[in-house]
């Protein structure tokens, strides 16, 4: 797919699936996340797609992400704003055992600013418990 604007960083498509993999066969045997989203994902290799799809779009400008990752996270209904820190914190290990340090660094910084403004569309949804 040619794009109109430039890649955020050099990084492949097959860089993103990568990571985008190992993250969740990390995630799900994660005591604290795992079970969090075993109550919303039942197709994992489907979510994995739609996930890397998330990345391309957000890094590669491949424009075949269609979601809305806000509004999935306000709607959970278990998603904890104190829950970001960890996966971030999960996030960026895999990038640092699987991408360049300078590639790692760039996707952790977006991942980051990306959290912020989930972990802030968690935190004003006013709903208890979800602080």
């Amino acid at each position: 797919m040619t794009n109109a604007l430039p890649p955020r960083f050099p990084i492949t498509a097959a860089e993103i699936d990568l990571v985008v993999a190992e993250f969740y066969a990390a995630l799900r045997h994660h005591p604290g996340l795992g079970p969090v989203f075993s109550v919303h994902v039942t197709d994992w290799p489907a979510h994995e797609a739609k996930i890397a799809r998330f990345w391309r779009n957000a890094i590669l400008m491949e424009r075949s992400y269609d979601g809305n990752p806000f509004a999935v996270h306000q709607a959970a209904g278990n998603v904890r704003a104190q829950m970001f820190d960890v996966w971030l914190g999960l996030f960026d290990s895999v990038l640092k055992r699987h991408l360049r340090p300078e590639t790692a660094q760039s996707w952790s910084e977006l991942a980051h600013r990306i959290g912020r403004g989930l972990r802030m569309g968690v935190e004003e949804t006013g709903v208890p418990g979800l602080r």
